[in-house]
């Protein structure tokens, strides 16, 4: 099928927004790219506001929507919260799982998000106990994105230990495989399609055994599969392992072969200065989660260190304590303000860039994230006459989208050249909401 879209103002690969631009698209892709049309052709899908290539969530946990609220009231951290997390996840079944991911990826396409990385270790039932289809769990994933119209990169994660060579607690039983072997063999059933990619994870250091890195390493290699990896999320996994391992994770990683341009390091926000070079000079990726980050009280990671010693970085909601990829790139930014007290560290173009190219390319898909042809037809609209973004001139447009626009600004998600979103609605879901909280109330009650 052959869509056209005008769009009023489209960010392009200078850089820069252009007036009228018309995107032509056959076949789910971008066929040219037309600039300076004054008004939109016959039979045009009219796109209203500032059209981005479509935005990349790097990293998600689907089954986290649902702690969304319930983990605010009281104090504690990240392992107090880890408790309650593992509460959802020990009430999760492949359809209840279908269910609650459904409803999030579709509040991800009303984000303008078109791909979603998902950082998936829930693989097995109560107890550890199999599911008749091994992968049960990882294609309720499938089967959602493909019902909420988005694109989906199945990271299959390994998960063998409570942490640093102890056997699984009755939470992680659920998680586990057993070895790095068999969770090779079950990763090996799963099968791209045509809007689903699969990749590996090493959950982190602590789960994953450093004599069982190697095998994660070489399944992700042998596809040529994207590789996730939690790191150095809080100083205590980094005490742990120079405990066990006399090293800090990331040099346990690169000393395993782990690291590399295939690689994407999420969180990274405990590292030391020749940690930050170690990834970088491997030209490993770094997906940073500034919203999940402060929610749980992490910390801010070197971001702007990370980059300039090479790092590609991108950009994930990770806990979805929010879902909203403008939100993330804007962090970022303003998370380096608060640190260094000095503005402009990034450009609002290279913060678009890593929500949207480079995004796609840590999560398999780099035919995505651009506005030209060849690229994947994947379009996301924001609004430039809501109370949020109304005023700036149009070449500022990308400065009103990043520093002040929100998800609920997003008009338009278009993905394939299917529009999944039009006019703030969703096109597949007809309610998310509703979906969402019959869902969450599901494993919550």
């Amino acid at each position: 099928m052959s869509v056209t879209y005008w769009a009023e103002h489209a960010w392009l690969d200078d850089g820069r927004p252009h007036p009228g631009v018309a995107v032509d698209t056959a076949g789910g892709r971008i066929t040219a790219v037309r600039r300076d049309v004054p008004a939109p052709p016959p039979g045009a899908e009219v796109l209203r506001g500032l059209t981005l290539p479509g935005l990349a969530n790097a990293h998600s946990h689907a089954f986290h929507r649902a702690l969304r609220g319930t983990t605010q009231a009281g104090t504690g951290d990240f392992w107090t919260w880890r408790e309650t997390m593992y509460g959802v996840a020990e009430r999760l079944t492949p359809d209840g799982y279908h269910a609650l991911a459904r409803a999030a990826y579709a509040e991800m396409a009303l984000a303008g998000i078109t791909c979603v990385g998902e950082f998936h270790y829930l693989h097995h039932g109560p107890g550890g106990t199999r599911y008749a289809d091994p992968n049960a769990m990882g294609q309720a994933l499938v089967a959602a994105a493909a019902d909420a119209g988005v694109r989906l990169t199945l990271l299959d994660t390994c998960y063998l230990s409570a942490g640093f060579g102890a056997p699984p607690g009755r939470a992680q039983l659920r998680f586990s495989d057993g070895d790095a072997d068999a969770w090779a063999e079950r990763a090996d059933a799963l099968r791209p399609d045509a809007t689903t990619r699969v990749g590996a994870a090493v959950h982190s250091v602590r789960a994953v055994p450093a004599r069982a890195l190697p095998t994660v390493r070489r399944w992700a290699a042998d596809r040529d599969a994207p590789l996730h990896v939690h790191l150095s999320e809080q100083p205590a996994e980094n005490d742990a392992c120079h405990a066990a391992y006399g090293r800090t994770p990331a040099r346990l990683l690169a000393d395993h072969g782990v690291l590399g341009p295939r690689t994407t390091a999420v969180h990274a926000t405990h590292l030391t200065e020749a940690d930050v070079a170690l990834l970088g000079g491997t030209g490993t990726g770094v997906c940073m989660c500034p919203t999940t980050e402060r929610d749980l009280a992490d910390g801010i990671g070197p971001a702007a260190a990370l980059q300039r010693a090479g790092s590609p970085l991108s950009l994930g909601s990770d806990s979805h304590a929010v879902v909203d990829l403008l939100e993330e790139a804007r962090a970022l930014e303003l998370d380096e303000r608060l640190r260094t007290r000095t503005r402009g560290h990034w450009t609002a173009a290279a913060l678009l860039t890593a929500a949207t190219a480079a995004g796609h390319a840590a999560l398999g898909w780099p035919e995505a994230g651009r506005i030209a042809p060849g690229a994947l037809a994947d379009l996301t609209t924001v609004a430039l006459d809501s109370v949020r973004t109304a005023g700036p001139p149009p070449g500022l447009a990308a400065e009103a989208a990043v520093f002040a626009a929100t998800a609920a600004d997003v008009r338009h998600t278009v993905v394939g050249g299917r529009t999944v979103v039009r006019d703030g609605a969703h096109t597949l879901v007809p309610d998310p909401a509703a979906e969402l909280a019959r869902a969450i109330a599901a494993v919550t009650a």
